[in-house]
């Protein structure tokens, strides 16, 4: 039998710390943790994180790493919807100071030290979808400007508090407006008007996926500042799904439901790469209505409906990785 040297070239070395530098599909064994250990490029997958500490679907979210989440309101299965806000640090999450106004499916954009925090629904069904605006310094909720039109369960993206895009929405529409950090401003709308849909980006390169029209649909639409353009499908047509990513380049898509009839909900990933969708490692907990953070190839997933209401906390990686062997 042929040895891995006569296949590869190179014996496995034994070194006493994993090399600085490895290069796809090197191995070698650490002498200090008596482990063998290789170097590969993953498409994707899904770990488990720290769990939140209140169990909630339908929650607003903001992040743009994975290890610096915030996720605030939902529903809680309460006749009021809550207003509690979590942070997440990249371990575990941290109760902080809670939202004015408590509510659900609404959007959210920035990060855990910069968020806004924009319409939703005051009650089960959702009740009067509000317009309401609150921006976050890291400290404290602060009521801003209200946007133009209410809405709940729209898509939104923004790497800052003070530049943020909404679209889509409940009443289903195609309305799309831009905050600037002080007001918000009707912009040009989508294609497809629907609800129920995720997206990613900033207010100026942004991506918009899934939905519903009223049935499910796996459409894409591309935004540059100025207008959405339709772009290629999803491989997967869902609703009530979760996204993360950067720009209309580089998102990820992840979690939702099919249909509105008793079909499961799923945990299908998929990643966006400016031109095309491709699948990548499923969560391992599948869900609906859940919250999320970071980028396509670091991205976070948290609460959502199993159902029930859960606290799960997943966190994606794909892209150069070290790992262990072992023999399972």
């Amino acid at each position: 039998m042929a040895t891995y040297k006569e296949i590869n070239g190179t014996n496995i070395q034994v070194v006493s710390s994993d090399p600085s530098n490895p290069v796809e599909g090197q191995l070698w064994y650490n002498s200090t943790s008596n482990t063998v250990k290789g170097f590969i490029v993953s498409a994707g997958s899904w770990a488990t994180g720290g769990a939140m500490n209140t169990a909630r679907n339908s929650l607003g979210s903001a992040g743009t790493t994975q290890a610096a989440a915030l996720g605030f309101g939902g529903d809680t299965n309460a006749p009021t919807m809550p207003a509690d806000t979590e942070s997440y640090n990249g371990t575990a999450w941290t109760e902080v100071n809670n939202l004015n106004t408590g509510r659900q499916a609404l959007g959210g954009a920035g990060t855990n030290t910069a968020a806004l925090a924009f319409g939703g629904g005051l009650a089960f069904p959702p009740g009067g979808p509000t317009a309401i605006t609150e921006s976050w310094n890291g400290s404290n909720w602060t009521e801003v400007n209200d946007m133009n039109t209410a809405r709940t369960y729209f898509g939104s993206a923004g790497a800052t508090n003070t530049a943020c895009l909404a679209f889509g929405g409940d009443p289903v529409t195609t309305i799309t407006e831009n905050w600037n950090g002080t007001n918000w401003t009707e912009v040009n709308d989508l294609n497809t008007q629907r609800d129920l849909l995720a997206g990613n980006g900033t207010n100026t390169s942004a991506l918009a996926y899934g939905g519903e029209t009223p049935s499910a649909t796996a459409a894409t639409e591309s935004w540059n500042g100025t207008n959405w353009t339709s772009v290629n499908s999803m491989n997967t047509v869902r609703r009530r799904l979760a996204g993360a990513g950067a720009s209309n380049t580089s998102g990820l898509a992840f979690a939702g439901k099919i249909s509105l009839g008793p079909d499961p909900v799923t945990g299908a990933t998929e990643s966006w790469n400016g031109s095309n969708w491709t699948e990548v490692g499923d969560m391992s907990v599948a869900r609906e209505f859940l919250g999320s953070s970071g980028t396509n190839s670091s991205a976070l997933g948290f609460g959502g409906n199993i159902p029930p209401s859960t606290t799960s906390t997943e966190e994606f990686s794909s892209g150069p990785a070290t790992v262990t062997l072992t023999t399972s």
